[in-house]
């Protein structure tokens, strides 16, 4: 796989950790591993400009994702048709404002690191094709975004 993360916010994310984080996912997402990913990191403003831009909503948020090639979409981690996890694919951009994350973070009652990658892994989600709209989209979007989570809290305790 090949993910970049370019840090454009002046805070000190563990680059590495989000690098290994979205390998994760997309691994067990069963995403072709010459697929490639960018994470840009930015501040409060640039993602105010994103999103008021892209979403048409003021003020920064969290994430935003940005797919580029159209994936087909996928149940239970495995893609409806074999052939499409044989192609490799620019899969898109996720955004992520480490600001936002930490106040959310406090808000929940964990790291900001815990934080972002929450929203890394709900980002690269979204650029898999999930939603969260409806209520069932919902229910599937939260709950592989919590096993996903779990199995890498499990490969990072590993010795």
């Amino acid at each position: 796989m090949s993910i970049e993360v370019a840090n454009e916010s002046g805070v000190d994310v563990d680059q590495a950790s989000l690098v290994a984080l979205a390998g994760h996912v997309l691994a067990r997402m069963g995403i072709h591993p010459l697929a490639e990913l960018s994470i840009l990191i930015v501040d409060e403003a640039a993602m105010s400009q994103l999103h008021e831009q892209w979403m048409g909503e003021p003020g920064p948020t969290d994430v935003l994702a940005f797919p580029m090639d159209e994936l087909r979409p996928m149940q239970g981690g495995a893609r409806q048709d074999s052939d499409a996890a044989l192609d490799p694919a620019l899969l898109g951009d996720v955004v992520l404002c480490p600001q936002v994350a930490a106040k959310q973070a406090t808000e929940a009652g964990h790291s900001a690191e815990d934080e972002l990658e929450l929203l890394c892994t709900h980002g690269i989600l979204h650029l898999l094709g999930y939603d969260h709209a409806e209520p069932e989209e919902h229910k599937e979007m939260f709950g592989l975004q919590g096993e996903l989570l779990d199995a890498w809290r499990e490969v990072r305790r590993e010795p």
